[in-house]
């Protein structure tokens, strides 16, 4: 254990957190995002939330200042499921950023995934509750 850091982020995804350069893009995925398959850096914590992981990232993570930091997976056009993760994500990232929060077509996000440094796995029930974050630098 470490001081002032959250018992959420595990040494391997600290690490990642420190590896990850400029530029580079971390996924948290939904509970029923495919990340084992889009990308070989995977680290799952399983049992946690997108938000709460979100909120303990963003403690440590400097987001982009060039570019769109914040990307998330717009709904299929027809489905009508409700979205209210979206405005909790929404709070989590004001602190941070003046940007809004980018969304990018489903196989948009996927092939955005593929090329991510990293996709966390979380045990996110919320339909669409999949986000991407940009580092920035320090």
């Amino acid at each position: 254990m470490l001081k002032g850091i959250s018992n959420i982020i595990s040494p391997e995804l600290l690490k990642i957190l420190a590896e990850m350069g400029h530029g580079d893009e971390i996924v948290i995925g939904d509970g029923n995002f495919p990340g084992h398959s889009m990308n070989e850096r995977c680290v799952r914590l399983d049992g946690h939330g997108v938000t709460e992981i979100l909120e303990a990232i963003l403690k440590l993570f400097p987001l982009d200042t060039y570019q769109k930091p914040v990307y998330i997976m717009e709904k299929v056009p027809g489905d009508e499921v409700e979205t209210p993760i979206w405005d909790k994500y929404k709070k989590i990232i004001k602190p941070y950023t003046n940007e809004e929060i980018e969304k990018i077509e489903r196989f948009a996000f996927y092939e955005r995934s593929k090329k991510a440094y990293a996709v966390v796995m979380t045990s996110e029930a919320a339909l669409y509750g999949c986000i991407i974050l940009k580092k920035g630098v320090i």
